[in-house]
């Protein structure tokens, strides 16, 4: 099997004394509804083998859960424009500093509980301690996603929540396909797994991390939101980098909202 890569990342990592193979899998925009047992049916099963571990984007899992908040059915307060004004711009992207990811905090967690933690982020900055803000507000915050059209126009008009029940989800598409799937929320500083099949109930969430230490999946446009990670020998690892084939970007004038895309 030839292995796809997004940018310079490698095929391969190393994880204590073991060493793995990554393939990212391109698929074709996915639109909000899709189904994602269908989705892995497409295009993962066909590669899979026993043995494999399947990275599966929350971004994707939320869509197909239609998990998604729009601006026009929320009000931009005073309070969200003026505490994103305060906020940290971090290179994973695109957080509170954005006043429509703010409101959806308040929103979600209620005033007095952003402004408390903004408060306490404060004075954390003042002793060289971050990320105050999101401990205290929660994954729903920390996860979301969306709410800019930086890569595509569209999703500047929806934030995209955390997939609900992770580890269900995985769960029934074990069940349903045979692929063993953890669900991550990972970019190029952190990567978390959100929820992973009962069948991978061996495997530390901090093991099943280091397999994509490295962000495989990008954050561009590439496209792969599925990464297929798959057990090899130490002598396989050289041929497996020479097997490694470019991902292709998306251009992002192609991807509208007509016919029912996200």
């Amino acid at each position: 099997m030839q292995f796809q890569v997004n940018d310079s990342k490698n095929v391969t990592i190393q994880v204590g004394d073991r060493y793995f193979a990554r393939n990212a899998i391109q698929t074709h925009f996915v639109q909000i509804g899709e189904n994602y047992i269908d989705l892995v049916k497409r295009y993962v099963a066909p590669l899979y083998q026993e043995g494999d571990i399947l990275s599966i984007s929350e971004k994707i899992v939320a869509l197909c859960q239609k998990r998604v908040v729009y601006k026009k059915d929320m009000r931009l307060s005073w309070l969200a424009r003026f505490l994103s004004k305060f906020a940290m711009h971090s290179e994973a992207g695109i957080g509170v500093d954005s006043p429509w990811k703010m409101q959806f905090a308040i929103d979600h967690c209620g005033t007095l509980k952003v402004i408390w933690a903004a408060i306490c982020a404060g004075v954390g900055k003042l002793f060289g301690k971050h990320g105050i803000f999101y401990d205290m507000v929660g994954q729903e915050i920390t996860g979301l996603d969306g709410f800019y059209d930086h890569v595509f126009d569209v999703y500047g008009q929806f934030g995209i929540r955390i997939p609900e029940n992770s580890s269900g989800v995985c769960d029934e598409i074990y069940a349903a396909t045979g692929v063993k799937a953890m669900i991550v929320d990972a970019n190029a500083l952190a990567q978390e797994i959100l929820g992973k099949c009962s069948a991978l109930k061996d495997w530390s969430d901090e093991k099943l991390a280091k397999l994509i230490g490295d962000n495989p999946a990008g954050q561009v446009r590439q496209l792969t939101p599925f990464i297929l990670i798959r057990p090899i020998a130490a002598e396989e690892v050289e041929a497996c980098e020479a097997a490694r084939v470019q991902t292709v970007e998306l251009d992002p004038k192609t991807v509208t909202t007509a016919g029912g895309e996200a």
